[in-house]
């Protein structure tokens, strides 16, 4: 959502931003990222206000209503071997979907769980004409606490592999979802990246995945990978960005279907529109590009007897 009043990436010192991508991902607690602010902003008073200005605004950002007359939303336990048995999914769909045969895309969170940005993401492939399937990796631990500290503080309690194993029970259950037409897209932000790209090693029956800004894995994995991939990276992500280089070279090696967006002038998050890493332009692009990878892998959903194209999609 556009607005002349926000702030932007290029609005803060480039050190804040490092601080806050370390902050965000638990290499430094609040504390840690107050007190190095300080010191670059000139006291604790103009830290405080600088975390305040790049918290989420998840509200403000939303794009599509939970109420939207267009989709149908809905939380669906699924079977898992980890945790209490369960894991648990917050579900997107048109709302004209009876009748018709859609194509599936998991949608997967950054560090801090199903919150309401990842919850506007399903929504928002909704709308594009998909069947949204978000799982929340914190499910296990109670769900998402409401609050982005408390939620990175729990995340950081997560058992990693038994994270995958609980996303690889989401997929097996969102290709299987009443409704859908047997095709599987996934995509992925940060944390959620790192699992979209990790799952397109695991499952050779995947039709595409779309990892945003996730670190890739070992290039030895990539010879796993079947399905097509939209890589999508920040310019400004070393973190991330030295994970890629020897991965695509694998890929390339192994002849797999791959694209890049690497848009210029970039940061980490810069498709979540709740901060000011948010690009809007770099955003929209991206996403247009995502929902042509999956209009073209998954099969678009039909509506009034036209066949859409992820392009068309893109602006419904």
């Amino acid at each position: 959502m556009s607005d002349q009043s926000r702030k932007t990436a290029s609005d803060f010192d480039p050190q804040v931003l490092r601080l806050f991508d370390q902050y965000v991902h638990g290499d430094i607690d609040r504390r840690g990222f107050l007190s190095g602010t300080a010191r670059i902003a000139g006291g604790m008073a103009a830290a405080t206000g600088l975390l305040t200005m790049l918290a989420p605004q998840f509200a403000r950002a939303q794009q599509v209503a939970q109420d939207d007359a267009r989709i149908a939303t809905s939380r669906v336990d699924f079977d898992s071997p980890q945790g209490n048995g369960k894991g648990r999914a917050y579900i997107a769909r048109p709302a004209d979907a009876e009748g018709r045969k859609l194509p599936v895309v998991l949608v997967i969170h950054e560090n801090r769980g199903l919150n309401p940005h990842i919850e506007d993401v399903a929504r928002r492939f909704a709308v594009a004409g998909y069947i949204a399937v978000a799982p929340d990796a914190l499910f296990p631990l109670g769900g998402y606490p409401g609050d982005e500290d408390k939620a990175r503080a729990e995340f950081q309690k997560l058992d990693q592999d038994k994270a995958k194993q609980d996303f690889l029970a989401a997929a097996k259950f969102a290709r299987r979802f009443d409704g859908g037409n047997g095709r599987l897209g996934v995509t992925g932000f940060c944390w959620g990246g790192g699992m979209s790209h990790w799952l397109a090693t695991q499952l050779p029956d995947l039709e595409a995945a779309a990892p945003f800004y996730g670190p890739a894995p070992a290039a030895a994995e990539a010879k796993k990978v079947k399905a097509e991939l939209l890589v999508v990276l920040a310019e400004n992500d070393e973190r991330v960005n030295t994970t890629w280089p020897p991965y695509e070279a694998a890929l390339k090696e192994t002849k797999a279907k791959y694209a890049v967006y690497q848009p210029a002038g970039t940061e980490h998050g810069f498709h979540n529109d709740t901060t000011p890493r948010y690009d809007e332009a770099a955003a929209k692009e991206a996403w247009t590009r995502t929902l042509a990878l999956f209009g073209r892998t998954l099969g678009a959903a039909k509506r009034g007897g036209k066949k859409e194209t992820g392009a068309e999609a893109a602006t419904a």
